[in-house]
């Protein structure tokens, strides 16, 4: 997942140089993938980088993690896991703000009361507090006409991080 940021954040960067170079939109520039214009390469950077189901996508990955260090009670990792989801949740506001609005509940709500548990230290607020977060996702997903996206509890344990 690092390593996929850090590769989003070097194209973007590498888009906008590009971008900052250009005199205008029109002129060609030297690319193996991205384009032949300045706008081609920003269109196909787009495309590669996606909207906001790759940010459901880690989303979904920093979930299952957060469960897990919370049944393993590893408030740290935890912790971790959380911020990063929010972060993601962040960059993917930047890519498609229309989604801020029904993801507020769980950001400004869900998540606060999820990271006091973390920070208690307390398995059983985590477990009804997270309980609540998985639900809150959901409502998210309702919001956006994508009910049939539902979030549970994770019940097999995927993640190779034990503590």
């Amino acid at each position: 997942m690092k390593r996929n940021s850090i590769i989003i954040s070097a194209t973007i960067i590498m888009a906008i140089v590009i971008a900052a170079c250009q005199t205008q939109t029109d002129q060609g520039i030297e690319s193996r993938w991205a384009g032949e214009t300045v706008q081609g390469a920003i269109q196909s950077i787009e495309n590669q980088i996606g909207g906001f189901d790759q940010t459901m996508i880690e989303t979904n990955y920093r979930y299952n993690e957060l469960y897990w260090a919370g049944q393993d009670e590893n408030w740290g990792f935890a912790e971790y896991q959380l911020d990063e989801m929010l972060g993601s949740l962040e960059k993917g506001f930047v890519r498609r703000p229309e989604r801020q609005a029904s993801s507020a509940q769980f950001v400004d709500q869900a998540a606060p009361r999820l990271m006091q548990a973390i920070e208690s230290g307390d398995k059983e607020a985590f477990v009804e507090s997270f309980r609540r977060f998985a639900s809150s996702c959901n409502t998210c997903h309702t919001m956006e006409d994508v009910a049939f996206i539902q979030v549970t509890i994770p019940e097999i344990r995927t993640s190779l991080v034990r503590f």
